[in-house]
């Protein structure tokens, strides 16, 4: 009996000592789940960044960050429902080489939320005349995503504010409506910030787009388990809840800004008014600086659905367009290149400054 007795007690042990371990791993999951925003943050106050704001003419202000040591200056433009921050893994290393500005676009973080300005025409005008007048000095443009679209249009049509562009996976000829019915973008984002600014039984988006999200709509209702907590944060605190300690925060980073995105903004890619008075084709035909294309590797759900920005043949038709133009393709279809690769987008950055 006391052997038997010996051997439960080890058991009882090592039973504790392993609920202990997974306590403890689950705590240190979450709480990097929950804060590794703050943790970028913290590092790039630390390389010296300020956050600043310019206003134009007709009053709109643009909201932005400015650090760097480096010679050659870097004009930065978030996609769509992010901000500026979402920079913050790479600004550190780029501020190394480059003086960064990375601007907050209209309708996103503190930038004006004028629906009137939501038009690639506007917007372009509207940074050109911060490089004239804030930067004062020709830069080098690049965009991530809709950002990408507006470097390229900024490089087209301003020629001689332009050093070069990098281009983070635009949509080209995958934005318009008619061009992304079947792409993931449109399925998970685009036509659900649609269904959820028609209706007014849920108050905030994130617990809509859980229980409506196409993503989680893979999971059989499961998503609506999210939506509650998220639903509960809301309510408590007034705002979108973006960070759930048990998601991994590659799955939600995309609503960390959602507080501060006007919705109307991503109204104007469902209507396809955002490209109103201009084409992909004369923006991309008009630039004559070096451009680097950078490009998620293709890749389609067991679906169909197209999961990256856009496909081989639209890649193949930017690519023609472009007179002085490179690409480079990912290993992966992950559309946030900067945040998920940070090494390999600041590589590219490097060497773009060297050339």
């Amino acid at each position: 009996m006391k052997i038997v007795k010996k051997i439960l007690f080890v058991l009882l042990i090592a039973a504790g000592v392993l609920v202990i371990i997974i306590a403890a791993a689950l705590g240190i999951y979450g709480y990097n789940n929950m804060h590794y925003d703050e943790n970028d943050m913290k590092k790039v106050w630390k390389a010296g960044f300020e956050e600043k704001q310019a206003q134009l003419p007709d009053g709109t202000v643009l909201n932005y960050a400015e650090g760097g040591t480096g010679a050659a200056p870097l004009f930065l433009i978030h996609g769509q429902g992010m901000a500026w921050e979402d920079y913050a893994r790479v600004l550190p290393k780029l501020a190394e080489e480059y003086h960064v500005y990375a601007v907050d676009c209209h309708g996103h973080g503190s930038s004006s939320h004028n629906a009137d300005d939501y038009s690639c025409v506007k917007m372009t005008g509207d940074f050109v005349w911060f490089i004239e007048n804030v930067i004062g000095e020709p830069a080098v443009v690049s965009g991530h995503s809709s950002g990408g679209i507006l470097a390229a249009s900024i490089a087209a049509s301003s020629p001689e504010n332009v050093l070069g562009a990098v281009l983070e996976d635009p949509p080209f000829f995958s934005v318009l409506p008619e061009e992304m019915q079947n792409t993931f973008v449109w399925k998970d984002s685009f036509e659900v910030m649609h269904g959820f600014t028609q209706q007014t039984a849920e108050k905030y988006y994130v617990p809509y787009y859980f229980t409506n999200g196409y993503m989680w709509g893979m999971f059989q209702g499961l998503g609506e388990i999210p939506a509650a907590a998220a639903r509960e944060y809301s309510e408590k605190n007034g705002r979108e809840c973006s960070k759930i300690w048990y998601i991994p925060y590659r799955f939600t980073h995309g609503l960390i800004y959602m507080d501060e995105f006007d919705k109307a903004f991503a109204e104007t890619f469902y209507n396809g008014t955002w490209l109103d008075g201009t084409t992909q084709e004369d923006i991309l035909s008009g630039i004559e600086c070096p451009v680097v294309y950078v490009k998620a590797k293709t890749s389609y759900g067991t679906d169909g659905v197209l999961y990256c920005a856009n496909d081989d043949a639209d890649a193949e038709k930017v690519m023609s367009l472009l007179k002085n133009g490179e690409m480079k393709v990912t290993e992966t279809s992950d559309h946030d290149i900067h945040f998920t690769y940070a090494d390999e987008f600041v590589q590219i950055m490097s060497e773009f400054a060297g050339d």
